[in-house]
């Protein structure tokens, strides 16, 4: 017999390119982003935003949240204060630029739909129309003022996760006073996310086996069966998990760790943060 390689067999096979959705290319992006998904990569930095008590980070970030949303619309100038305050945050903690700005990129693409909307509002100058859609000056002030406000928030929410370990972030909202039931729904929750993303990974690669993903309408099927199917098992899942919590004594109230008291440095950066906000509503209203 003579010698035979792998490359004489390969004209006999049959190879075809296949060409994948961009739906699909999209799912399994984002697939890889949940895989990859931890919250706290950056807890571990030093940082003068990181020797701030859990309670104090949780309490800045709302401040400039709350300040940020509450501006109306076309307050470039209090938006820029904000911003400067932001970058320069994001700046001070070290945090991981490219996974900070995948975030962002992952979480805006939601939020996008529903900003494009707004680009159709009705009221003030016509700038472009065609037919019945018209794009007036109202429409681009309310979608730059809602994209500003909406980037703004998502950095200041993906920084304090990024550098807040999750039992710092749940401590500091007991800290806080908040109900303790609500931060145990939020325990449970980033607890076992990743055994929901397991079963969902199974079942993905179940369907995939059997070729039930290739057509588009079988996929969308697929899919709604799927979360059909995994919303059964979480429900189950979730049942045994709380009668083995009952069993170990569980009374409704997480395990609260030892607080870290705020310093000086909490009390000026709550002050800095107090005076960056109202510094900016002052800006609207002397403008205004």
């Amino acid at each position: 017999m003579g010698r035979f390689g792998i490359w004489d067999f390969l004209p006999r096979l049959n190879i075809q390119c296949v060409k994948i959705p961009k739906s699909e290319i999209f799912n399994q992006l984002m697939l890889l982003h949940i895989n990859a998904f931890h919250l706290d990569i950056d807890s571990k930095q030093a940082s003068f935003w990181h020797s701030l008590a859990p309670k104090t980070r949780v309490l800045c970030t709302l401040l400039l949240v709350f300040a940020i949303a509450l501006t109306p619309n076309g307050r470039w100038w209090t938006w820029g204060i904000y911003a400067i305050a932001v970058l320069a945050l994001v700046l001070l903690s070290k945090v991981t630029l490219p996974v900070l700005f995948k975030r962002i990129a992952v979480e805006f693409a939601f939020v996008a739909v529903i900003l494009f909307g707004t680009l159709f509002r009705s009221g003030g100058e016509v700038v472009w129309s065609w037919g019945i859609i018209k794009i007036t000056s109202e429409g681009l002030t309310v979608l730059g003022s809602v994209t500003i406000k909406a980037l703004l928030s998502l950095l200041m929410l993906n920084l304090l996760t990024l550098t807040t370990s999750v039992p710092a972030l749940l401590n500091g909202l007991i800290a806080l006073k908040m109900p303790p039931l609500l931060v145990a729904i939020l325990a449970s929750m980033y607890r076992y996310i990743s055994v929901l993303i397991g079963e969902f990974n199974a079942m993905r690669r179940a369907a995939a086996s059997r070729n039930l993903t290739g057509n588009s309408g079988w996929q969308r099927q697929v899919i709604g069966n799927m979360i059909g199917a995994l919303f059964i098992r979480t429900y189950e899942r979730g049942d045994r998990v709380y009668q083995a919590m009952l069993a170990r004594g569980y009374q409704g109230v997480p395990p609260v760790s030892e607080l870290p008291a705020g310093g000086k440095r909490d009390i000026f950066a709550l002050n800095l943060t107090l005076i960056l906000a109202l510094l900016g509503q002052a800006i609207y209203l002397v403008l205004n």
